[in-house]
């Protein structure tokens, strides 16, 4: 029996994603973008929004489910990052900005996935 890894099921799922938000028309720019903070999952448009997205999968809703996997000291390694590609990236630095999570989840059948897409799932303050 071949047993994926996590780090090939966050890649599948990850691309996934990818291709829900672009149907839902979000333009990809850049993705596992890495700083010396930490990662970013998926960097999209969403019209004129620059969106920074935290994609997370679960089996189940055991231990909070997938959106309890985004604690406030992952969501400021996040913001960090979002920082540092702004930075890098001048272009974009007067874009509006958001951070969003997009949760994926299997249902209890197993064959099923919920998918939420969180839009403003965490803010900067």
């Amino acid at each position: 029996m071949n047993m994926a890894s996590s780090t090939q099921i966050g890649q599948h799922y990850e691309a996934f994603a990818k291709s829900y938000l672009q149907k839902k028309g979000l333009k990809l720019l850049d993705q596992n973008y890495h700083s010396r903070f930490g990662e970013i999952d998926l960097i999209m448009f969403d019209q004129q929004v620059l969106c920074f997205i935290e994609v997370k999968f679960r089996k189940s809703n055991a231990f909070g489910g997938a959106a309890s996997a985004i604690p406030a000291a992952k969501q400021q390694k996040i913001i960090k990052t979002a920082h540092c590609y702004i930075a890098a990236t001048p272009a974009i630095a007067q874009k509006p900005m958001r951070f969003d999570a997009l949760i994926i989840q299997l249902e209890s059948s197993l064959s099923a996935l919920n998918i939420e897409w969180i839009q403003n799932a965490f803010y900067v303050e």
